[in-house]
C-alpha cells in the first residue's frame, strides 16, 4: 500500500511500465506502457501518456484558459474527443515547456478520469480524485485521505 501522505513535496516524477488506458465514447483513445506519474503529498498520482500513444484525433486544443503549476510550469489544455464524437472540454492537459525537473513529460498528456468512460492502471479501473480541479487517479493500492476530500487541508 502507498499512502499519498508519504509522497514528497515538491513532487517527484517517475516512469511507469504498467499499462495505462483511457476510454471515451466506447473507444480506447490512449494506451501506453511508457507513461510517467507525478507523486505529490496528499494527491493520488497523475499519469502522463506520451503523445504518440494517444489517438491523434482524440485531442483538440482547448479554448480553456491555461493554468500554472509552481513545480511543472504552464499547462495547456485539450478537449478530448472519443467514439461517436463524444467531447469533453478541457478534459486533458500538457506541459509544452515544463521546468527542467519535469522535462520527461514535455508534451505528454494527462487526463481527468472523472469525465472519461474509464481510465485504468494495469487493467484496474481508477476512481477519480475528489474535487473537479484535480486529476489524480486512485487505485486500490493507495491510502488517503486525498486532497479535495472534505476535511483535507490545503497548502
Amino acid at each position: 500500500m502507498e499512502s499519498v501522505w508519504d509522497y514528497p513535496r515538491p513532487p517527484r516524477l517517475e516512469p511507469v511500465s504498467k499499462r495505462l488506458q483511457v476510454t471515451l465514447g466506447g473507444v480506447v483513445i490512449a494506451d501506453t506502457a511508457r507513461g510517467h506519474r507525478v507523486l505529490e503529498t496528499s494527491h493520488p498520482p497523475v499519469y502522463y501518456f506520451p503523445l504518440e500513444d494517444i489517438t491523434p484525433e482524440a485531442l483538440v486544443p482547448s479554448t480553456k484558459r491555461g493554468s500554472m503549476c509552481e513545480w511543472k510550469g504552464a499547462a495547456s489544455y485539450y478537449d478530448v474527443v472519443g467514439g461517436t464524437g463524444r467531447r469533453v472540454e478541457g478534459g486533458a492537459w500538457t506541459y509544452r515547456s515544463p521546468t527542467p525537473a519535469f522535462d520527461a513529460i514535455r508534451d505528454a498528456v494527462a487526463f481527468y478520469p472523472a469525465p472519461m468512460d474509464s481510465c485504468t492502471v494495469a487493467g484496474e479501473r481508477v476512481t477519480p480524485q475528489p474535487g473537479g480541479f484535480y486529476g489524480g487517479w486512485i487505485t486500490i493500492d493507495l491510502v488517503g485521505p486525498y486532497k479535495g476530500e472534505p476535511g483535507t487541508m490545503g497548502w
